[in-house]
């Protein structure tokens, strides 16, 4: 038998791989205000929120990979696919994956060993379902395969990195919540080398926003969670990250990085709409449903209180839930 980390699911693809240093690069995306959206997730409702958003200050949008998951009928797929690519995308795991027929590294997650054996195949079965879908659209395909991994952005004085996963990889989890807690070092070593000041990225489902010192000065990690679904326990929003120069009112906590603020900002989505939607697509019993409908009811065992990790003294923005 294969070990754990070669298994469909749990293995990582050489194609996924980068360099921290292609973030030191000239910019591709300049704006006054962006929101970088991950983890969208095939949720139309949170998609048309993210919308609301970015017109009531004209910011721009960057997608930034997993804005497929549970969209696996055809007219969902391609209303989420045409939207999403008229703006700023970059290619998830997700993406990845279904845009090909190689199916050595299941849905490409690379789930830690943390995650159990029954929600890895449970991915993985997802995805095959999502794949059949998007066989339908070849030209769709087509455009999602030639998306990048990586991006840079100007906004304001910041350059911020953006990826799916962390600094090395596409499906990385070295800026998930857990490794940023337990192991933060190689996260350190890897954005010294980077070139920017914020690290936007998503992937793990969980938010965190760390700041850390490097020679080049203070960067901070920015991972979203997921913009589709809840985040934090008894909530019914999803997130996005905000990057802008005036603080907003509704964002749920933040951190001031000279004279701009980078923000967890609240998706608010048609929450019984998008569960019916959901209990349409995928039925009790279903790989979906088994792993994911109860946090899409209720919201995941986290709170507000351990996404925000600011060591700056004058760097926190906290708001009320």
């Amino acid at each position: 038998m294969p070990s754990a980390a070669a298994r469909p699911g749990r293995s990582c693809p050489s194609h996924y791989r980068y360099s921290p240093r292609v973030f030191s690069r000239e910019p591709s995306l300049e704006a006054k205000a962006l929101y970088v959206v991950g983890g969208l997730y095939g949720n139309p409702f949170a998609l048309e929120a993210v919308f609301a958003l970015a017109r009531r200050e004209n910011a721009a949008l960057a997608f930034n990979g997993d804005f497929n998951w549970f969209d696996a009928e055809l007219a969902e797929f391609r209303q989420i696919n045409q939207a999403v690519l008229q703006h700023t995308a970059l290619r998830g795991n997700v993406e990845t994956e279904i845009a090909g027929e190689d199916d050595e590294a299941g849905c490409g997650c690379a789930y830690p060993e943390w995650v159990g054996d029954a929600e890895v195949a449970r991915s993985n079965r997802i995805l095959e379902r999502l794949r059949e879908t998007a066989r339908g659209f070849p030209d769709l395909r087509a455009r999602l395969r030639g998306l990048p991994m990586h991006l840079v952005a100007q906004v304001g004085g910041l350059r911020v990195g953006i990826a799916h996963g962390d600094a090395e990889s596409l499906a990385g989890w070295q800026f998930s919540q857990e490794t940023l807690r337990d192991d933060p070092g190689r996260a350190q070593a890897a954005l010294a080398g980077a070139g920017i000041e914020v690290f936007a990225c998503t992937h793990t489902c969980l938010p965190v926003m760390q700041d850390f010192w490097t020679p080049r000065g203070r960067v901070l990690v920015a991972n979203n969670g997921a913009a589709g679904m809840p985040n934090f326990r008894d909530t019914r929003y999803g997130l996005a990250t905000r990057v802008a120069s005036a603080p907003s009112a509704e964002a749920l906590y933040g951190a001031r990085l000279g004279d701009m603020v980078v923000e967890a900002v609240p998706v608010q989505y048609d929450h019984e709409a998008w569960l019916a939607c959901f209990d349409r697509v995928w039925m009790p019993g279903s790989p979906a449903s088994l792993s994911y409908r109860k946090r899409i009811a209720s919201g995941p065992a986290y709170d507000v209180e351990q996404a925000l990790r600011i060591g700056a003294p004058t760097g926190a923005v906290t708001r009320a839930a």
